[in-house]
C-alpha cells in the first residue's frame, strides 16, 4: 500500500510558523527533564547571559553551517529563531525534538543520536550582513539596526574566496565531543528552516583530545591558540570578547569570524624543521617562542642574536600576531582542523605543482568585541607579510554578529527582532 505524501509543518511557511510555536511550547515544559541517557552525560547550559560555544572549553568536533534566508517577511525570520532556540535547548540537553510522531509522516527527529547523550553540545547562532540588507534591499526592515561593527570584511592579500563557501545570512556553530551529535544538531535545524532558509555552505572540523588546559595542535603540527586571552578572566572577556554598551541590541554578544583556510600540507611537509619553526616563530615540540623555553613564556620582540638580528623573525606568524605590534588587539581563537579528502590543486608557490592533494587545513574561528579592532586589525599586516602565507590560502567564510544569550522564556535574537 502506497503511503499518502505528507503535508506537515515543514512543507509550508504557514505550517512552519505553527510548528515553531509548538516546539517552543514543548521546550518550555520539557527542557528541564532530559531523558535517562542524557542525564548520565555531560551537558552545557544553553540559556544564559551569553551564548555558549564562545568561551566554552573547546569540544572535539564542530559543524559550522551558513544559511541563506528565503523568507519574505520579518515575522518568519523571528519565528525561525524562536524555533531554533527551542530546538537548541532540547538538543544541548541531550533530547530529541519534541512531538507525537505519526508513521504516515516524517519523524520529528531523525534519531541518529539516540542514546549518545548531549556530548557537551553547544549551538551558537550568528547573523550575517545579508539579514540586514542584501543586494541593496532592506528585506526585513532591519537595515537601520545593522551594527556598525558588522562590516563587509575587506579583501585581504592572497584571498581566494569561493562564492559557494563564503557569506550567509545566518550561521550555526554546533560543537560537541561526538561528531555525530554536532552534525545531528545542524541537520535538525536545517529541517526546521525548510521554506524559510536554506544551507549555503558548511564545514566540519575536529581537534585532538588533549587534556583540559592544554593547547591543541593544528595540522602543521604546531600549537594553536597560545596567545589567547584567558577565558577565565571576566575583565579580559569584557575587554576583548563581549560587546559592551556601544553595541545596543548586541550588548553581551560577540562577533565571529569564520574562515576555512586550506593548508598546502604536501608543501609544508617538505620543509626543514628549522624553517618551519622560523615561519611560526615557535619551537614545534614545546610551543615556546623562539628564544624561550616554555609555551607561555612572554615573547620578546626586542631580543637580538650576536649579529644583531631579531631572535624572533620579523615576518614570523607569532611576531606579526603579537598584541604589542597590533595596538594591543586580541581575539579569542576557537579554531578546528578539517579534512575534506582530496581535490585538484595548483600550488601558489614554487615548485607550483598541480595535481591531487589534500583538501585539508584550518577552520579558523575567532570571537571578538569588534572585528575592526580585532581580526581586521591583526590580519591586515599578516596577510601581507606572514611567512606562513606561502602555505595557506583563505578560501571562504564570513563575519557574523552572535547576539547575547537568551533567557528560558526568550529566544536568541529577540533583542533585535522585537525592539
Amino acid at each position: 500500500m502506497r503511503r499518502k505524501p505528507s503535508n506537515d509543518a515543514g512543507t509550508s511557511r504557514r505550517g512552519f510558523l505553527a510548528g515553531a510555536a509548538g516546539i517552543a511550547g514543548a521546550t518550555a515544559t520539557m527542557a528541564s527533564a532530559p531523558n535517562a541517557s542524557a542525564a548520565a552525560a555531560p551537558a552545557e547550559a544553553f540559556y544564559g547571559q551569553h551564548q555558549a560555544g564562545i568561551i566554552t572549553p573547546a569540544q572535539r568536533h564542530v559543524y559550522l553551517a551558513a544559511f541563506d534566508l528565503t523568507a519574505g517577511k520579518r515575522d518568519e525570520v523571528a519565528a525561525l529563531m524562536r524555533a531554533w532556540t527551542a530546538a537548541a535547548a532540547r538538543l544541548t540537553a541531550g533530547q530529541g525534538l519534541a512531538g507525537d510522531d505519526d508513521p504516515q509522516n516524517p519523524a520529528h527527529d531523525t534519531g541518529e543520536v539516540l542514546g549518545l547523550g548531549p556530548a557537551r553540545l553547544t549551538i551558537t547562532f550568528g547573523f550575517g550582513p545579508g539579514l540586514f540588507i542584501k543586494d541593496g534591499q532592506d528585506r526585513y526592515g532591519l537595515a537601520s539596526r545593522r551594527p556598525d561593527a558588522l562590516i563587509d570584511l575587506p579583501r585581504f592579500n592572497g584571498d581566494q574566496l569561493v562564492a559557494e563557501r563564503t557569506g550567509g545570512d545566518l550561521a550555526v556553530q554546533a560543537c560537541a565531543d561526538d561528531a555525530q551529535v554536532a552534525f545531528h544538531a545542524v541537520r535538525q535545524l536545517a529541517r526546521l528552516a525548510d521554506g524559510v532558509a536554506q544551507l549555503r555552505w558548511a564545514q566540519p572540523g575536529f581537534v585532538a583530545g588533549y587534556a583540559p588546559g592544554q593547547t591543541t595542535r593544528n595540522l602543521m603540527g604546531f600549537k594553536d591558540g597560545t596567545m589567547n586571552p584567558k577565558t577565565t578572566d571576566p575583565k579580559l572577556m569584557d575587554q576583548f570578547v563581549w560587546v559592551g554598551d556601544e553595541g545596543g541590541w548586541m550588548r553581551g554578544g560577540s562577533y565571529m569570524v569564520a574562515r576555512p583556510i586550506r593548508i598546502a600540507l604536501e608543501h609544508w611537509d617538505r620543509m626543514k624543521l628549522g624553517f618551519q619553526e622560523q615561519t611560526m616563530g615557535r619551537h614545534k615540540v614545546s610551543g615556546a617562542a623562539i628564544g624561550k623555553k616554555a609555551e607561555f613564556d612572554p615573547i620578546d620582540l626586542d631580543a637580538t642574536d650576536s649579529d644583531g638580528n631579531p631572535v624572533l623573525p620579523e615576518n614570523s606568524h607569532v611576531r606579526l600576531g603579537a598584541p604589542a605590534l597590533n595596538g594591543g588587539a586580541q581575539i579569542l581563537r576557537r579554531s578546528y582542523s578539517y579534512d575534506n579528502g582530496l581535490s585538484f590543486v595548483a600550488e601558489r608557490w614554487p615548485p607550483w605543482r598541480q595535481g591531487m592533494e589534500f583538501d585539508a587545513g584550518l577552520l579558523f574561528v575567532c570571537f571578538q568585541r569588534d572585528p575592526r579592532t580585532g581580526f581586521v586589525k591583526i590580519f591586515e599586516n599578516m596577510s601581507k607579510f606572514d611567512m606562513m602565507n606561502q602555505f595557506t590560502t583563505h578560501i571562504g567564510g564570513g563575519l557574523f554578529a552572535c547576539p547575547p544569550g537568551a533567557p528560558p522564556e526568550g529566544y536568541v535574537g529577540q533583542s533585535l527582532f522585537e525592539a
